[in-house]
């Protein structure tokens, strides 16, 4: 607050305080918002804090991996078979000489090239199926959900190995027969949630406002159907690198010399009692990485879940 006195403006004690608590606080809102989010979800809870970790190591291992890999991950040396764990080779060799390390970190990018792909198109399409199949109802929702029951009767890694063996070994292969088993999933569960927020009082309060079916869909009843789907996206990650390791494993994914996790877990079967590292170095990578998308799904949910927030 300001007064005048003849030619003089004198601020006073009250009006400065304003002033100050606008330009202070007001502005910082959202900021404030975001603060308080980061520190309700990492204060006192260190299983986020580990897998923020292990997830944050694993992403900038698949980002810059193979360039600051020791060695090539797939050039040989004869001469350094089966070496253990050494100062030139902090993982040891494998069966034709070549850095485990190097493979490792190179089999990083793979891992997360093919999750993000498959789970790209999961969602995609489980989220258009199930959202129409639940917002339209009627025939169209009896039709689809029959169709995604009938993926759904099989088990998940059977029907992923069936359409791999049917279409040959390969990534590409295992691409198309994981995105074929995941979308299901998620057209179920947007489904699920497309049915419960379709009829909230603001849903038809935008009805009711003249808003047309699509703009209902996309700007009320999505938005606020999608946090079930970003916890299981999370899961799915981890599971999706798991299912693609599972099938380079059995001969149906990534074939040699490709660095990828399950593969070389596979290559390092026949030398497990005389070179414990070669299979200890993979496997443990991607149970690590399996384990952060796993830990930071769960913490996400209780996040996002207000009768949990605040325990």
């Amino acid at each position: 607050m300001t007064t005048r006195t003849g030619n003089t403006t004198v601020e006073t004690a009250e009006g400065r305080s304003r002033l100050e608590t606008g330009r202070l606080f007001l502005p910082s809102t959202r900021k404030d918002r975001l603060r308080r989010a980061f520190n309700q979800f990492f204060k006192g809870r260190w299983l986020n804090v580990l897998a923020v970790f292990l997830i944050v190591l694993f992403l900038l291992t698949s980002m810059f991996g193979r360039a600051l890999a020791p060695y090539d991950p797939n050039a040989p040396a004869i001469f350094n078979q089966l070496q253990g764990p050494s100062a030139s080779h902090l993982f040891g060799t494998d069966d034709l000489g070549r850095d485990i390390l190097s493979r490792v970190m190179a089999g990083a990018r793979i891992s997360l090239g093919v999750a993000a792909i498959v789970l790209s198109i999961a969602v995609t399409l489980g989220c258009l199926i199930g959202g129409l199949s639940g917002f339209i109802g009627g025939l169209y929702d009896d039709v689809l959900m029959r169709v995604t029951d009938l993926f759904l009767a099989f088990p998940f890694l059977i029907l992923a190995i069936a359409i791999s063996a049917s279409l040959g070994p390969s990534l590409r292969n295992t691409v198309i027969a994981l995105s074929v088993v995941y979308w299901p999933w998620y057209a179920r569960l947007v489904r699920g949630q497309v049915l419960m927020v379709k009829n909230r009082e603001y849903v038809e309060a935008a009805r009711s406002a003249g808003a047309s079916g699509p703009r209902v869909l996309l700007r009320h009843v999505f938005p606020n159907a999608l946090s079930p789907v970003i916890v299981q996206l999370t899961l799915d990650i981890g599971y999706a690198i798991l299912a693609t390791s599972s099938l380079s494993f059995i001969g149906l994914g990534a074939q040699p010399p490709t660095p990828e996790w399950g593969a070389m877990i596979n290559t390092a079967r026949s030398h497990f009692q005389d070179a414990w590292w070669f299979i200890t170095f993979p496997g443990l990578a991607l149970a690590l990485t399996v384990l952060g998308f796993n830990l930071l799904g769960d913490g996400l949910r209780d996040f996002l879940d207000p009768r949990t927030r605040g325990t």
